[in-house]
């Protein structure tokens, strides 16, 4: 049997049992109690299947396998447990459902994980194919107990079919484990697509050579997939020497215009995050742009789907252990999409879905607080003035939901300017600048550590466009409808924010807040 929670419908019953739904987070998890389940940043439903098992309580939104089908995006996850009892699996695969990606419904478990004797005891990333009449999904089946280690592979892929998106039945005889050079225990995340120059699906899945240990994305094909025999080719792609990734999880492969565009995740390097490769064929050669990066390390394992107008990329919001600013980056949190664009020169864009920037239909009031060091407003604008001291106008809280807007105008080539977020009486704050001497976006926490970053060409006497859009703990800064950097800001809504230059002088304008109706 499959349960269904609408969103609104728990919205409303909590909205019953506190002051107001604006003062309540539904859903999720976050230590204290109850946390977000947003219609901007969805995290699963407490008690989804209600009962008492301690499993079914809250949890967080893991890697993302989305799927676009007559006029609805089917939004598979990772679905990680904030309780995991002692025996009980992990990561099965559940569904957000959007017709617009500002609004969801929570569709409950789709893939369940197994026993402690089957291949898919742990669920790893996947995704879905349409093939006539019948939906494929493959998925990594994960198993590390000791017993099952003795006699099978750690990882392999699996496929569960349907003819309706809803009721999965898994395919017993089907089983794909790494051939020989490549290595069992590191072998995920199946990508399988049409290929339309070779007329046959294709399959991704993220591996190592074995010996070598060489990151690589394997390629297989297929004619029919109902025929269940998948051939291995070379590696699509294999990490260079200078990159030398672990492991490119979550691969993904698309075109736009015209060019193909290769998407996969890394977590060991020293860029953490998705990135991107492009080419004019599906054959590469693959060439690395100056910025491969699609966000910061605090948005992971990015996949892609699109309407058939628009594509979106796909990712979540690391949350932190311990849930408060200068807790460590952990698995999984709360959906995060961006609108991919392409620029001239056929390199990738990100700005915010318009859905989502429609969501806030409400004027808001931007309310000084206070102001910090030679800080003077004049007609609106705020001139913010830095050499050894900081220049600072905090303003007063906004609330769960917000969207900022401003101009940034940097009048040096050194120091930085930026926004201030979680900002008491002590002082503290975490902190997203704009750094013109290292030409990034850099978001820090409040003991100064920085957190997450993106490259960005950042030129003096230009006026840059920046718009941010909170819910919750998660807050998203756009630059330009050009590039985006997600930050996990825990407290955010309670507290004042505001606008920081250190070793700047920096002009901020055209301040305009919006909110949620």
């Amino acid at each position: 049997m499959k349960y269904r929670n609408i969103i609104m419908l728990a919205s409303i019953f909590f909205s019953l049992v506190s002051c107001s739904q604006e003062e309540t987070y539904i859903g999720g998890s976050i230590s204290g109690g109850e946390s977000e389940m947003t219609s901007i940043y969805p995290a699963p439903p407490s008690q989804w299947m209600g009962g008492t098992d301690p499993y079914y309580s809250a949890g967080y939104t893991g890697d993302i396998m989305p799927f676009f089908d007559n006029g609805k995006f089917h939004v598979y996850f990772l679905h990680d447990a904030q309780n995991k009892p002692a025996g009980k699996g992990f990561h099965d695969i559940h569904e957000f459902q959007s017709t617009d990606l500002a609004h969801f419904t929570y569709e409950g478990q789709m893939i369940p994980f197994g026993k402690t004797t089957d291949a898919d005891f742990g669920i790893g990333t996947g995704s879905v194919v349409k093939v006539g009449n019948l939906y494929y999904f493959y998925y990594t089946g994960h198993n590390g107990t000791p017993a099952f280690l003795q006699s099978n592979a750690r990882e392999s892929v699996l496929c569960a079919t349907s003819t309706d998106l809803k009721n999965w039945t898994k395919i017993p005889s089907f089983k794909l484990t790494a051939p020989a050079g490549y290595y069992n225990f590191d072998f995920r995340d199946p990508h399988v697509f049409y290929n339309d120059e070779l007329k046959k699906y294709s399959m991704l899945v993220s591996t190592q050579t074995e010996p070598g240990r060489k990151a690589v994305l394997l390629h297989f094909t297929c004619i029919d997939p109902s025929l269940g025999k998948w051939d291995v080719q070379a590696p699509l792609y294999t990490t260079t020497p200078q990159e030398n990734y672990l492991m490119m999880e979550c691969a993904d492969i698309f075109k736009m215009g015209n060019y193909w565009y290769l998407m996969f995740s890394e977590n060991w390097s020293n860029t953490k995050g998705t990135h991107y490769k492009m080419a004019t064929s599906i054959n590469g050669p693959w060439t690395t742009p100056q910025n491969d990066r699609i966000d910061g390390e605090y948005f992971y394992a990015g996949k892609t789907a699109s309407d058939g107008n628009k594509r979106y990329v796909f990712g979540w919001n690391a949350r932190k252990i311990p849930e408060n600013d200068l807790g460590n980056k952990d698995w999984a949190g709360n959906m995060v999409i961006h609108e991919l664009t392409q620029n001239s020169d056929g390199t990738l864009a990100t700005q915010a879905p318009q859905a989502v920037k429609s969501f806030f239909s409400k004027n808001g009031n931007v309310e000084v607080d206070a102001t910090l060091g030679n800080a003077t407003v004049n007609n609106g604008s705020y001139n913010l003035s830095s050499t050894t001291d900081k220049a600072m106008v905090t303003f007063k809280p906004i609330g769960k939901r917000a969207k900022i807007n401003a101009e940034l105008t940097l009048k040096t080539t050194t120091g930085t300017t930026g926004f201030v977020f979680h900002t008491n009486s002590t002082g503290s704050y975490y902190k997203i600048v704009l750094d013109a001497t290292k030409n990034s976006i850099i978001g820090y926490n409040s003991a100064s550590q920085e957190t997450t970053r993106i490259p960005f060409g950042l030129q003096t006497n230009t006026k840059y466009d920046v718009e941010i859009i909170a819910e919750g703990s998660v807050a998203v800064l756009y630059i330009n409808g050009k590039a985006a950097l997600t930050n996990r800001i825990y407290g955010r809504d309670k507290y004042k924010w505001g606008i920081i230059a250190e070793g700047q002088n920096a002009t901020v304008s055209n301040i305009q807040l919006r909110q949620s109706e």
